[in-house]
């Protein structure tokens, strides 16, 4: 008797197994989601996401990792700025002729403001994390004798960010890139890196 209640446990267990394995299959085959994967992410923060479109959840997926790129990026380029300014001038360094008053530091202040005027909590209390990814580079050529040593070439910190910056655009605007220019934005980062010293 025992052998046969074995017998059937095992059965059972090959069964489900089966049927799991066959699901799966069903949803990479058919890129639908069934919900028996218990290691699917459940828990976002952002309400009501499984509601949108599985094609357009699979899109933003997919545009995630450019994102991720740009934000490491743009960041860690403020970081860069912001050091060699507070090593050359000083804490107070964003209020220093450095900084273009018109171009730079004015626009800054602007989405600061709006932010405070809203009454949401502002993004920072730095206001070099309110600059653009063009003022950052403005940043960096209006002061090049301080980053001369960190860079190769001024013409080519412009050049390299002229085209992170075109690049950045649809990723940051929420729209899809096509191949060719996801391969030419890791060639734009790639290039980044090669022209600091």
């Amino acid at each position: 008797m025992a052998n046969s209640a074995d017998n059937e446990v095992r059965a059972f267990g090959m069964s489900g197994l089966q049927v799991t394995t066959n699901l799966s299959r069903v949803e990479q085959e058919y890129d639908v989601e069934l919900g028996f994967n218990q290691d699917a992410p459940k828990n976002r923060k952002a309400a009501e996401y499984e509601q949108f479109e599985a094609e357009l959840r699979k899109e933003a997926a997919q545009m995630s990792e450019f994102y991720e790129v740009f934000y490491c990026l743009e960041n860690s380029i403020r970081k860069l700025v912001a050091d060699i300014m507070i090593e050359e001038e000083g804490a107070d360094w964003w209020e220093s002729e450095r900084v273009d008053e018109d171009k730079i530091r004015k626009h800054a202040q602007g989405p600061w403001k709006k932010e405070v005027d809203s009454g949401i909590t502002p993004r920072s209390e730095n206001l070099i994390d309110y600059t653009t990814f063009g003022e950052l580079s403005q940043l960096i050529t209006d002061n090049w004798e301080l980053f001369d040593p960190v860079f190769q070439s001024k013409t080519a910190v412009s050049n390299v960010t002229n085209q992170l910056n075109l690049l950045r655009g649809p990723i940051a605007h929420c729209n899809p890139t096509d191949e060719l220019e996801q391969e030419r934005l890791n060639l734009a980062v790639r290039t980044w890196f090669k022209i600091m010293s």
